[in-house]
Order: C-alpha cells, then structure tokens, then sequence
C-alpha cells in the first residue's frame, strides 16, 4: 500500500473507531426528555402567552393559558419552567392549584374533573430574571443588548436548552399545539416586539404597547420567540407554490438599505426551496426574516439574521469552495428549517439529524438550482472537512439528547443517497413527498427511513444503519489482480451493501461490494492501470487502493 494512503487509512480509522465518554443522565434529563406519565394524558391545543419586559432590570413577568385536550385519566399535569425562572400561581378556572416542584418539573394537583375527550384550560403565571445566553443560539435564554443608537435591542433563543428558558410550557417536541398559539408582549413605547406568525394588534398602555401575534399552525414550543428593538418593517409578495407568500423584514431603522438589497437571498432561498422541498409550509402565517443581536435561528415563519450583512457564513464560505460565497448562509439554512425542524419536527431530541442534516443539505440544493448540479455537489463535498466521525447521528432517546455530525456529515449522508436512488426526478420526489406526507408533525428517523424506502423502492436498511447509528465511514478497499478489479467493504457494520459508481477511462460501472473479495462475480471489469479508475466521489466514502496485492 503507498504510505501515505496507509496512514491517511490509519488516521481515518483512528477517528472512525475513536471511543468517546459516554454522558451520565439525571432525572432532570428524564423529566425533560420523555413523555412522562404527567405528560402523557393530556394533547396540547393552544397557548395564550402573555409576557412583559423591564428592559432596565432585565426581567420578565407573565402568563400563559394552555388549552388542552383530555386523552386519560390523570391527577398531576407537568409543567416545565427551568430555574431561575419562577412559577407565582396556577389556577383552573377560579381555583388556586397546589403544584409540587422538582428542580425544572412542576407538577400541578388538579381538582376539578377531567372528562377524558374534554378541552380544559390552565393558567400559569410566571415572572423572574431569564438565563442570559452565553453563547446564542447554541445555548438558551435572552440576549440583552443595544443597538447603535443605544436603544434596547433582546432576543430569545433556545433550541438546545428548551423554550422552558423562559417560558412555562410543555417542553417537549412530541406535542406541539394543534392550533398555534397567541403571543402578547409588552414592551416600552419607543421599541417593537415582533414574535412568529401575524401581527394582529397593537395595543398603546401608559409608558408601553402591547404586539399580539397569532401563530394558526402547529408550531414546536423552541420555536417561539420574541424579538425587541427599533425595528423598521418593509414586505414583499412572493408568487410561490400556494399562492401569494407574504415576505415580512423586520430591520433596525439604520440598516434599512442594506437590507432591502441584502434580503433578496430569502426570495430566491424561497424559489429553490420550494423547487425541491414542496410549497413553503406557512402560507397562513407569512415568512418573516428579523434582525436580532446574534448569529440567527430557525424560529417558525419569524426567521432570525444575525450575520452582519454579509455574504458565506459572517463572511466565511464553510465549503472552501468559492460557492458559498455567492449567498447568505443564515438566510439560506434558518430559512431551509422551515420545513424540516419546522413544518417536519422531530418527536424526541436524539432524532435531531432530521433538522440539521436535511437542512444543511438544502444549501447545497440552493447551490444546484441557481448554479448547477455540479457546483451543488461540490459544495456538498467541500463540507467534509468538518467532520469528526466520533459519534453515532442518533443520540439517546428520551433524555433531551443528541447526536454527532448532525451538519455536515448529515449533509454528505444525504447526498449520498441521493447517488444510490440514481434518478433525480425521483430523489426531487421523495423530498417533496416527506414534506406532503407529515405536513405539520412530529416524526421518528423509523418514519423517516420507512419513507425513503418505499418510495425509492430500495432497502436501505444497512445504509441508515451504517450512517445513522455507527459512527464509521465505510473504506472501499480494491486492487487488480491479473487485470481484473477487487473490491470489498471494511470498516463498516456486517451486511453493507451500498453500490457505488465507478469509472475506468471512458467507461462506467456500477459495483456492489459486501465485505467479501468479489472472487465470483460472474462479470470482470478489466483494468490495466489502476491510475485510470475512479470512484465516484460524491458517495461519503474512503476508497483505498491496495498496492502490491497478491
């Protein structure tokens, strides 16, 4: 073997096979990841979220009423509020309720009966100084900060950490409120508070306004947010799938200009996107891109920017390919949410590869729409360089856990897919069908790969298990022997069985490898020089010539 792939090959199974510490799980981590017993009885509805803001304290105080739907008997409701946030009161109807807390659970002692198939409501109210967060949007809570001319200018994110943050709520992904929900928040006179969906009132107070926003649609609890500051707003209609889209921009008032120019990437996000994902899945609640005091997130049909205006990822192009420096990356990827984190939510935290993967993977088929199928792929590619391969893609179920290379890998993972099925009408397809097929739900990867499955007509059974569950990529070891081609599969799970394309000269081939020599394969592909053979390289894989094979 020539020595510098021998140790690229040891480098890579070092990675590959790497052990790494496995993370020890509370209760809390219980209580937040699962579908408790406290939690289980009851399907949300709505929530009437009522919050103000002391800007000079940085503080919040509030309400929320969650409208529920009885599907089991039961005596204790959760309700998740993390510290050092408070729970004040919680009433059903006029009666003050008992509620027993433990750590960032609360569970609420009902009176009154609860029919089950009945709609019942509860009010929580809430108040206390929010987590700042140290490091938005990876970590949670609210972003306390001024603008230029020194005006207030806050944001809340929270994917990872949960929007209990901030806000008492069912926090967890499997239940989102099947009719939305209605935001009221009260700021100082001189500032504006945007939140997700439509802006129904405004409502003047003495020294304040009240915004009121109303999502129609399901809407996971993570993404709802609220954003404050000197906000200008300009719109646009985009003439989209459904009908006509209203494009809402919520700016600081000096970047105006710029954004009217800079924001053009949302319409063509919005062109390419629907192009290969299906219809935008927000149409009732508009899409609405805002500025806010960090990098941004995909909070549904309220997109936050943070990226400065600029071009690639804050003036970066993470493919070093030169293509991602020909659009805005907040823009592209938060917006790509929409439809997989947003229109389809994962049902537990450890399936979270659904978000970012499929996302990730819509900026390369933003590339593949306005620049080529080849400069969409080499985009793809390019994103390898970021990869650990340390961990599984799926995390641990039912402890509000993770994966690994949810981005980046996840991206090439699906690129490489898009390889096997061989048929690009048929690929546009299948990505169309998953947004038509759980349109507003909550999925599982089984959901996921079933899908894929059926309408590919193929059995990818090893293939999501290769790259889903081991954290290995496969090696695609072959040499030439008396001028025919062997090959095999290593370093992957037993029964591994991806076919891969090949080149020999002018000439193309379609192999099937396993993990055994293929000594019998009826049909020989013939080749005098090993230098002439190609493997594809749009397939996530290791291909690793073997020299001097006897």
């Amino acid at each position: 073997m020539n020595p510098s792939k021998f140790f690229t090959l040891l480098f890579v199974l070092f990675l590959s096979t790497a052990g790494f510490a496995q993370k020890s799980f509370t209760r809390q981590d219980t209580l937040r990841g699962s579908i408790t017993p406290e939690r289980g009885w009851w399907d949300l509805q709505h929530y009437n979220l009522s919050v103000s803001i002391d800007t000079a304290a940085r503080s919040i105080t509030g309400s929320n009423v969650i409208t529920y739907k009885v599907v089991s008997a039961a005596t204790e409701f959760q309700i998740d509020l993390q510290a050092p946030m408070e729970i004040t009161e919680v009433k059903q109807g006029d009666r003050v309720l008992t509620v027993r807390h433990e750590g960032d659970a609360h569970f609420v002692t009902l009176v009154d009966d609860q029919p089950v198939g009945s709609i019942q409501k509860l009010t929580v109210w809430f108040a206390g100084i929010p987590v700042v967060a140290r490091r938005p949007p990876w970590d949670g809570g609210f972003t306390w900060n001024k603008d230029e001319s020194g005006k207030p200018f806050i944001a809340t994110s929270n994917q990872g950490i949960g929007a209990s943050i901030w806000w008492p709520c069912k926090d967890h992904p499997a239940d989102e409120p099947d009719n939305g929900v209605t935001m009221n928040f009260t700021v100082p006179k001189d500032l504006t508070a945007v939140g997700n969906g439509r802006l129904i009132k405004v409502k003047k107070g003495k020294g304040t306004r009240t915004f009121t926003w109303q999502v129609t649609n399901p809407i996971n609890s993570y993404g709802v947010n609220l954003n404050v500051g000197d906000y200008v707003r300009f719109e646009e209609k985009y003439d989209g799938e459904k009908g006509k889209l209203d494009m809402i921009y919520y700016v600081l008032s000096y970047n105006l200009e710029k954004a009217k120019t800079h924001f053009k990437d949302a319409r063509r996000t919005m062109e390419a996107l629907e192009y290969w994902f299906g219809s935008y899945p927000f149409y009732e609640d508009s899409y609405k891109l805002v500025e806010v005091p960090y990098l941004g997130m995909e909070h549904q049909s309220s997109v936050t920017y943070g990226n400065g205006y600029e071009l690639g990822y804050r003036g970066r192009d993470l493919s070093l390919t030169g293509w991602g420096l020909k659009w805005d990356y907040i823009i592209i990827h938060e917006s790509g949410h929409e439809w997989f984190a947003n229109n389809i939510t994962y049902k537990d935290a450890a399936d979270m590869w659904i978000h970012e993967s499929f996302t990730t993977y819509s900026e390369g088929l933003f590339v593949d729409y306005h620049y080529g199928k080849e400069a969409g792929a080499a985009y793809v590619r390019g994103m390898r360089y970021g990869i650990g391969n340390e961990e599984p893609m799926i995390g641990p179920y039912g402890v509000n856990g993770r994966g690994a290379d949810l981005y980046n890998k996840g991206s090439n993972v699906l690129h490489t897919l898009r390889q096997w099925v061989n048929d690009d009408t048929k690929w546009r397809e299948i990505l169309r069908g998953l947004n038509e097929t759980f349109y507003h739900q909550t999925v599982t990867t089984a959901d996921v790969e079933n899908y894929i499955s059926a309408q590919s007509g193929l059995d990818l059974t090893s293939f999501f298990n290769q790259y889903l569950r081991d954290p290995r990529v496969p090696v695609l070891e072959y040499f030439t022997y008396e001028g025919n081609l062997l090959y095999r599969w290593t370093n992957c799970i037993e029964g591994f069985d991806m076919p891969v394309r090949i080149s020999v000269g002018d000439e193309s081939f379609t192999i099937t490898p396993t993990s055994r020599w293929n000594f019998r394969d009826q049909e020989k592909i013939a080749v005098e020089d090993p230098a002439m053979l190609k493997v594809d390289p749009n397939y996530y894989i290791y291909p690793v010539y073997i020299t001097g094979a006897k």
